[in-house]
């Protein structure tokens, strides 16, 4: 499987409904689709917690391995992505909530003071959580008892999440307010780095130049190619050679020929498509076609 994204990166789907926004699920990285999930973002906050394994986790130019028993905290509108690591599965659990959970209503003074004082601010999109901390252990701990709050629910279940996640909002509030403040350059870059991934995946399977992407952000090409690599952690080839392998699968899986499963993700020569698929998914595109073909069946 994959994620739905939009063009502009952001995840279609439902964190919860408006009653109770939040979501707990239990998730392993080797369901993805090249075993990792694509860059997107959310305007909801995402706690992740490792049950087992290890997994690579990219928030904006950050680049995490988060081991079992450690997690995460990415917050509103982080563009994040996943990667097995060592060829080892990993399963994890991923708590989704609105902000609004916390704070209630517009401009209360849960929402101004505690609340946007951290969401707002894009130089904090994302904090390790390790036990090796006494107060990022009680962070985890917190989320290991959603996890068990979610698989057997009390009467009062959404009571007793909201009280947890209130004492985990308290705990990253009291670290951010003794964090000195920066210079806040973040929110521009995050700006252009989203630009760039929806020119991507707007033109994923035309004939796409450097020039093109660079000329639709406003900047060099020199410039363009530093920027992507600094915090994509690869280049903008790469990227967009791994982009199109991603929409070659679903074709794959349906039962297409492999010319038009290269053809239709933007490769014009089936042989080569050939090659950068087994540098990604480590067969080839008829292996792989054939594996989802007998297990259908």
């Amino acid at each position: 499987m994959q994620l739905k994204i939009r063009p502009d990166q952001m995840e279609i789907k439902e964190h919860g409904n408006y009653s109770f926004p939040v979501y707990v699920s239990e998730e392993s990285i080797n369901r993805f689709d090249s075993n990792s999930f694509l860059w997107h973002w959310h305007p909801e906050i995402e706690l992740t917690w490792v049950m087992k394994g290890r997994i690579e986790y990219h928030v904006n130019d950050t680049c995490y391995i988060l081991t079992e028993g450690n997690g995460l905290f990415a917050n509103s509108n982080a563009l994040h992505s996943g990667y097995m690591t060592e060829k080892q599965d990993c399963d994890y659990l991923s708590v989704t909530f609105s902000p609004r959970f916390i704070y209630g209503y517009e401009n209360s003074a849960l929402h101004t003071k505690y609340v946007d004082f951290i969401t707002s601010n894009p130089d904090w999109s994302s904090l390790l959580l390790s036990r090796e901390m006494d107060w990022q252990r009680d962070i985890l701990d917190e989320i290991r008892h959603i996890y068990a709050l979610s698989k057997a629910p009390p009467a009062d279940y959404e009571l007793k999440v909201h009280i947890a996640l209130c004492t985990v909002w308290q705990k990253l509030y009291r670290y951010y307010s003794t964090v000195p403040a920066d210079e806040r350059q973040t929110s521009e870059a995050l700006r252009r780095l989203r630009d760039i991934l929806s020119y991507i995946q707007l033109h994923y399977n035309e004939n796409i130049a450097l020039e093109d992407i660079a000329r639709s952000i406003g900047i060099c090409k020199s410039e363009c190619c530093r920027f992507f690599k600094k915090h994509m952690h690869m280049t903008l080839f790469e990227y967009v050679m791994y982009y199109r392998i991603q929409q070659s699968l679903p074709l794959l899986k349906a039962g297409e020929s492999i010319t038009k499963a290269a053809g239709v993700s933007g490769f014009s020569n089936p042989c080569y498509y050939g090659k950068i698929f087994r540098r990604y998914m480590e067969c080839s595109p008829s292996q792989y076609r054939k594996l989802w073909h007998d297990s259908a069946v």
